[in-house]
């Protein structure tokens, strides 16, 4: 087990290496988008608090993917309007509660993707991707170094 005064260190390591990559990805495939700034909250959970019920799999995939679906579908389907930002995250947040996967970091991604203009393709870079990477990273470093 890792000691735990280097916990912090190590948490802010791996988030570091996280974003990098994502970004990166980006900046090199030149292939859409991999990287968008609720990630940059859900590695404070996924590597700061790793035991927590936000962090677990489930909850940072499927919290990012539904709360970016009802962005996309208000964007698409409502439009942008001062009350339609505040519904549209009311929504992402009830659902996520009702599917047991809330993910707060997850609750900004209705208003990022409603001010930006986001279309379908957003569900898969950055979110559905990103999350897995951010997942995948996140299971590396606690078995690797806090043998969780």
């Amino acid at each position: 087990m890792l000691d735990s005064k280097f916990f912090p260190l190590v948490a802010g390591i791996a988030a570091a290496i996280t974003i990098s990559v994502l970004a990166y990805l980006e900046a090199f495939t030149g292939q859409g988008l991999w990287l968008m700034a609720p990630f940059g909250a859900s590695t404070v959970l996924v590597f700061g608090l790793p035991k927590s019920p936000l962090a677990q799999p489930k909850n940072v995939f499927f919290g990012h993917v539904l709360s970016a679906l009802v962005g996309v579908i208000f964007v698409t389907f409502v439009g942008v309007e001062p009350w339609s930002l505040g519904v549209a995250t009311g929504v992402a947040i009830a659902l996520m509660l009702v599917t047991k996967t809330t993910h707060p970091p997850a609750g900004a991604n209705p208003v990022l993707i409603m001010l930006t203009g986001q279309s379908w393709s957003f569900l898969l870079t950055p979110v559905a991707v990103g999350a897995v990477v951010i997942i995948a990273m996140g299971f590396a470093v606690n078995k690797l170094v806090h043998k969780q």
